[in-house]
């Protein structure tokens, strides 16, 4: 079982380590997320640089990239605790991916993708804050904090044997929000809105 779950491990980083917003945004010919916008390679930002369509696909393939993993080794019988360590695996390789020079996002849609295996009741209260959070104040980072930071109390109340893994995420997931911690308390977080690309200049001669 030990080099099972070592293998887990690794192969949920591996998943992880996709970055769907670059792919999106390379098929899309769209800039590349990391160096346009807030140079966050998520959901979000794609959204900001290319609309709806490249924003919902990148969205579902990081959702996935955490859900594949767990849900398969759910059912290759690997306990709770390293289900947990499973879904961090898959969070770091989004954070810090082997495949795109280590230069990842925040995790939360792959966070989100890792919890729907074992506690889908779970993953529906942090769909519905996260909603809740984002129609008030539309800034998606202040969404995901209080979301993330919401995470380990809805775990010890629904599953209580995934707190711990949920405080390690929580805590990863804060921790990659510094700059935008540090920009919400400093009133300068964007609103997140649809940045339309500007229009090419006309020809003179037309």
């Amino acid at each position: 079982m030990g080099a099972l779950i070592l293998l887990a491990i690794i192969v949920a980083y591996l998943f992880g380590s996709i970055s769907s917003a670059v792919l999106i945004c390379r098929i899309f010919k769209l800039p590349d997320p990391r160096t346009t916008g807030s140079n966050n390679p998520g959901a979000t930002n794609v959204y900001r640089i290319g609309g709806k369509i490249p924003a919902a696909l990148t969205l579902w393939l990081d959702v996935l990239k955490g859900m594949i993993p767990v849900w398969g080794s759910y059912f290759l019988g690997i306990e709770p605790f390293f289900l947990g360590l499973i879904a961090v695996a898959a969070c770091l390789g989004h954070i810090f991916p082997l495949y795109f020079n280590f230069r990842g996002g925040k995790a939360v849609a792959t966070a989100l993708g890792a919890m729907f295996p074992v506690a889908w009741e779970m993953a529906l209260l942090l769909i519905l804050t996260w909603l809740i959070v984002f129609r008030f104040s539309r800034v998606s980072s202040m969404a995901a904090l209080i979301t993330v930071s919401l995470a380990p109390f809805y775990a010890y109340w629904i599953k209580p044997q995934y707190t711990v893994p949920v405080i390690m995420i929580s805590v990863l997931i804060i921790w990659r929000h510094q700059s935008n911690i540090v920009r919400l308390r400093t009133g300068q977080e964007q609103r997140t809105r649809y940045q339309r690309p500007p229009a090419p200049p006309q020809d003179p001669q037309e």
